[in-house]
C-alpha cells in the first residue's frame, strides 16, 4: 500500500494539465441513442450505469429536472441497441441524481433532494424493480448514521460493502458513508473545504479493482482517492472538473466533465477523459460536441463503457444518452 501511495501522490504531484493533442478514437457520437416508449420524451438524464448483459441503466428526472409530483418512472433499461425494455420507481424519487449497477446486476439509486416527505436516501432494487434496500429517512436531511443530505453517488464492492457519496455542494452534506452488506453503518470520513480529504462538491463515486475509492469532488476541480478505510492516498486534477467517474475491470477510468466553462475553466474543454486508475495519465478525450464557452452544463454528466470500449454519455443539459462506437 506505502509504495501505491507514493505512486499516487507523485503523479498527483508531476502537475498533469489541460493534457493538449489527446487522441479521440471515437469521433461523432450517435445522439438520441436510446430511445423511448412512444409518448414519453426525455428530462434530464443524470447517470449511467450498465450490467453484467450489456444493458444500459439510465437516471432520468421524469421529463424534466425533477421528479417531484411526477408519474413517470426515472430508472430505465436499454438493451445494446439502445432498445427500451423496461422502467421502475415512479413515485418514489425528487431528484434523481446516482445510478450504479453491482455485480448481481442489483441497481442501486440515490435521490438528491426532499420534499414533501420524499428524497435523501438511496434505494437498492432487484433488476425488475422490487426494492431490496433503503437507507436513509424519507424527506430528511442530516448527519447521521442514518440520514444523509443530497447524496449524489453509490457503488457496491464485489464484497457487497456500500459507498455512498452523501453531498452535493452548497449546504448539503460532504462526506462518504460505508455500510455493510446489510445496510449497517460502518463509518464515514471528509468535511467541507478544499484540503486532503476534504470536499468542494460532491457528485460521483466509483472503485478500482483494488477497492480504492474515487470520488468526484466537482467544485475542487479534482478526483480524490482513498482506500476502502477512508484513508486519504491522493488528489488527481488532470481529468479536470469531474461530475461523473466510471472504472472499468481493467482499471480503464472514464471521467465527464459538463461544467467546465469561460467562467469556470476557460483552458478546459468539456468532454470525457479517458486513462488509467493505475497510474493518472490521460490516455484518450471526447470533445463535448458543444464547445460554445456560453453552454455549461451542455455535455457529459455521467458516463459509462461496454466491454467493446463503446462509451455512453448520460446529458443533463440536452437530455439524451450519446453512443460513442470505438473505431
Amino acid at each position: 500500500m506505502r509504495k501505491t501511495k507514493l505512486l499516487l501522490l507523485t503523479i498527483a504531484a508531476a502537475g498533469l494539465a489541460q493534457t493538449p493533442n489527446l487522441p479521440d478514437p471515437y469521433g461523432s457520437g450517435i445522439e438520441h441513442w436510446a430511445m423511448l416508449p412512444e409518448g414519453r420524451t426525455w428530462g434530464a438524464a443524470s447517470a449511467i450505469s450498465i450490467d453484467s448483459h450489456g444493458n444500459i441503466w439510465v437516471l432520468e428526472r421524469c421529463g424534466g429536472n425533477t421528479c417531484a409530483g411526477k408519474t413517470e418512472d426515472p430508472i430505465l433499461e436499454f438493451d445494446p441497441s439502445g432498445k427500451f425494455v423496461k422502467s421502475f420507481g415512479s413515485g418514489m424519487f425528487v431528484f434523481p441524481h446516482g445510478i450504479f449497477v453491482d455485480s448481481k446486476d442489483r441497481v442501486w439509486a440515490t435521490d438528491a433532494d426532499a420534499k414533501d416527505g420524499k428524497g435523501n436516501q438511496v434505494f437498492e432494487f432487484s433488476p425488475d424493480g422490487k426494492i431490496l434496500m433503503q437507507l436513509g429517512k424519507p424527506g430528511v436531511a442530516g448527519v447521521t448514521e442514518d440520514t444523509f443530505n443530497r447524496p449524489s453517488g453509490v457503488v457496491v464492492a464485489p464484497s457487497g460493502e456500500i459507498f455512498v457519496a452523501d453531498g452535493h455542494g452548497g449546504d448539503s452534506n460532504a462526506r462518504i458513508v460505508k455500510f455493510s452488506i446489510d445496510g449497517k453503518f460502518l463509518k464515514a470520513w471528509g468535511s467541507k473545504g478544499a484540503g486532503p480529504g476534504q470536499f468542494g462538491g460532491l457528485h460521483a463515486i466509483s472503485l478500482d479493482s483494488e477497492g480504492r475509492v474515487f470520488v468526484a469532488d466537482r467544485e475542487n476541480n479534482r478526483i480524490e482517492i482513498f482506500d476502502g478505510n477512508g484513508t486519504f492516498l491522493a488528489d488527481w486534477t488532470q481529468f479536470s472538473k469531474p461530475s461523473g467517474i466510471y472504472i472499468d475491470r481493467n482499471d480503464t477510468i472514464y471521467v465527464a466533465d459538463d461544467t467546465s466553462s469561460a467562467r469556470t475553466r476557460p483552458e478546459w474543454p468539456r468532454g470525457v477523459r479517458i486513462g488509467s486508475a493505475k497510474d493518472g495519465k490521460v490516455m484518450a478525450f471526447i470533445p463535448d460536441p458543444d464547445q460554445d464557452p456560453k453552454h455549461a452544463g451542455t455535455g457529459p454528466e455521467s458516463v459509462v463503457a461496454d466491454r467493446e470500449g463503446s462509451v455512453y454519455s448520460a446529458e443533463v443539459g440536452r437530455k439524451m444518452v450519446i453512443k460513442y462506437p470505438k473505431q
